[in-house]
């Protein structure tokens, strides 16, 4: 009756030889010593061709830039600086001084109001973002040392924010596969009631997520993408909740045929049949979606993209081959104590979600109504919704170079740690220089350096860094330059935080309509019908903005957080309807498979009463483990992990189990047009 469409690897010998198989193979890739190539934080989400990006390389090849401060920001918290602080800083300067590059010069500068002072560390930049936490250290233990009671030293800079950026890492992988680990087995064992079944799943997915890891670290030098810690997060995140949603797919349909035949390995044979087809699809339309970012100018979004598709390849491997394999090894004792037997009466057919479709597909009209209201209420906030976080903003906890950062635009100019670089031919430098003095918010223009015809100039804003002032400042400097030198470029912290800024809106306009076409185009050879794939999306798209909406109302009013970062909206976006539609494709594919049978209200409603629990736990358990990304104390995995997660919960609860089957019983077999099932009618 099950016509086989995928080949199997399960048998009473074949088994064995896959698991077998399974764990020479994933020995083997923990056992590469490939590393993984690293991003470099200072540049990972600006694009190559940037004016900023240009103005770095010719200032690097001018040997201009050789040298970067760390600056060490000394203050009474407020109160006026006593002639013992000054001594104090006296003293930190010549301590400090050995701890500059190449004998560099280190001298204080006192603010105006006599109450702060602070100390440039010239450090090369040379050093790798990777050997910054040794001087910055240095520097650090160094300025805190023989102070008078009440004064305080702090060190910021662009070296002491790359240091504190990474420290956010450190550990991050093992407390991240820890935690996700944990929810996982919390959540398997509550879904399958079972003291050991849940055990085999997560050892599969666990084990495709450290070989997804090492795929990932070759894929870097195969694919010349670089990572960090923020990509390997994402990537494991994936892996966890979509591969553990796979394996519950298989295993709920695996138990259905249980009680259907005796031979467990013909049971997982028809379940693979049934279940294989929507999760190559589901997994397919990831990812598809994922690598839409190879087609981004942010090289941050092409690296989640790269790392996340890995991902998803490992995953869906490992759940469609590597568990059937294991499963049937273990026979039916596995699901003890609740053991499938063949006869038994399938409880999800009057279980608690036959039910819920029951209701819905009574009042499919109110039903639909209701549940559009309740994402356009959601999605209001959406009007009040701003993004770009400046670097003092990029943390949870704040971490010393934010502090300093603070104390260093209370007392002097904002941008005098990172000054913005403006570089001009030599001939022109004079121009440039009149014509970038005389901009609002400039503080102050002085020459940094001359080479190969060209002018480096050094400008400090009045603005503190990676603020919407400092940006409006930093376009008037161009446009202030470009007038007086056509082939000026102007470079800097603001002007590359300026420039992925526009990167990540040129990508939201190019990259998310790209998704919704994937999806799109894999719902229409799924499931044949127009409408069907048509209102499918649309209902992924609403739920994307109904969980923005709600989550910016959260983050304004209970978590404090100024804005979205730049990345969050596209990739929310991604995971949401990407992962989102995997939901979808479990439902009205099986719904498909009843409507050969049964008028279209009775197959949405009985694909409902029988994917209901599954499709609940999966979502739950998805969102659950994109919550884990709470864990790590950066602002934006937080926004991603909350969006998501609550994007998730929205879709599996209300959109996924309430709204689409309300919508599919009020179109009947129209939601199959123009398929052959839209050509016979509901009776």
């Amino acid at each position: 009756m099950n016509k086989r469409r995928v080949p199997h690897l399960v048998g009473r010998r074949l088994s064995w030889v896959v698991v077998l198989v399974a764990i020479l193979f994933s020995g083997a890739m923990l056992g590469v010593g490939v590393e993984a190539v690293q991003a470099d934080n200072a540049t990972s989400n600006l694009p190559t061709d940037s004016e900023a990006a240009r103005a770095t390389a010719l200032q690097a090849s001018l040997g201009t830039s050789e040298y970067t401060p760390a600056i060490v920001v000394i203050d009474r918290d407020g109160a006026a600086l006593t002639d013992a602080d000054r001594a104090a800083v006296g003293r930190a300067v010549e301590a400090l001084a050995p701890l500059a590059s190449d004998g560099q010069r280190v001298v204080p500068v006192f603010a105006d109001d006599g109450k702060a002072a602070f100390v440039a560390v010239p450090l090369s930049t040379s050093i790798s973002e990777e050997d910054l936490a040794g001087p910055v250290g240095d520097i650090r233990s160094t300025a805190a040392q023989d102070l008078p009671d009440g004064l305080r030293a702090q060190v910021t800079g662009g070296p002491a924010f790359v240091v504190d950026l990474s420290k956010v890492f450190d550990g991050a992988d093992v407390r991240l596969l820890i935690t996700t680990a944990g929810v996982v087995a919390l959540l398997l064992l509550v879904t399958y009631r079972s003291p050991w079944l849940w055990l085999v799943p997560l050892t599969v997915v666990g084990v495709a997520d450290q070989v997804a890891a090492k795929g990932l670290a070759i894929g870097t030098h195969v694919f010349g993408f670089p990572t960090d810690g923020a990509v390997t997060g994402i990537t494991s995140v994936l892996v966890f909740g979509a591969g553990t949603n796979y394996a519950l797919l298989v295993i709920a349909r695996y138990r259905e045929e249980l009680r259907r035949h005796d031979d467990r390995y013909e049971a997982m044979r028809i379940a693979l049949d049934n279940a294989a087809p929507a999760i190559l699809a589901s997994s397919g339309t990831v990812v598809l979606a994922l690598l839409c970012l190879g087609f981004a100018d942010n090289p941050s979004s092409r690296s989640i993209g790269f790392g996340g598709a890995i991902g998803i390849v490992t995953a869906v491997v490992y759940a469609l081959v590597v568990l059937p394999a294991a499963m049937t090894v273990f026979g039916r004792r596995l699901f003890w104590p609740f053991v499938p037997r063949v006869g038994q009466a399938e409880p999800t057919r009057d279980g608690f979600w036959s039910k819920v479709a029951a209701v819905v597909t009574a009042r499919p009209a109110r039903v639909s109504l209701v549940g559009v209201a309740v994402l356009a209420v959601l999605a209001l906030p959406l009007a009040g919704v701003s993004t770009g976080l400046s670097d003092t903003e990029q943390f949870r906890d704040t971490p010393e170079s934010v502090t300093g950062q603070e104390v260093l635009a209370e007392h002097f100019p904002a941008g005098a740690s990172q000054p913005t670089v403006v570089i001009a031919t030599a001939d022109r430098a004079d121009a440039v220089t009149e014509a970038v003095a005389a901009t609002d918010g400039v503080q102050r223009i002085q020459p940094a350096g001359k080479g190969e015809g060209r002018a480096v100039l050094s400008v400090v804003l009045d603005a503190g860094p990676g603020t919407q002032q400092a940006f409006g400042t930093v376009t008037a400097v161009r446009t202030a330059a470009h007038a007086a030198d056509p082939t000026s470029l102007v470079g800097g912290a603001d002007a590359d935080s300026l420039d992925a800024k526009a990167a990540a809106v040129h990508d939201q306009r190019l990259v998310i309509p790209l998704i919704l076409a994937v999806v799109l185009v894999v719902l229409l050879l799924l499931l044949r019908s127009v409408v069907a794939a048509v209102l499918l999306v649309a209902t992924v798209v609403a739920t994307f903005a109904a969980s923005l909406g709600a989550s910016w109302w959260a983050f304004t009013h209970w978590f404090g957080f100024p804005a979205l970062d730049l990345s969050v909206p596209l990739l929310s976006f991604l995971f949401l309807v990407a992962l989102g539609v995997d939901y979808n494709i479990f439902l009205t594919t099986r719904a498909k498979e009843e409507a050969a049978q049964h008028d279209t209200k009775q197959a949405i409603s009985t694909a409902l009463a029988v994917t209901g629990g599954v499709i609940t736990s999966a979502g739950v358990l998805l969102a659950a483990v994109f919550t884990v990304l709470g864990v790590l104390p950066l602002i934006t995995l937080t926004q991603i992990g909350v969006i998501v997660g609550f994007g998730v919960l929205l879709d599996t609860l209300l959109v996924r189990s309430v709204l689409v089957p309300a919508l599919v019983s009020l179109l009947g077999r129209r939601f199959w047009w123009p398929g052959a099932l839209s050509r016979s009618h509901d009776r």
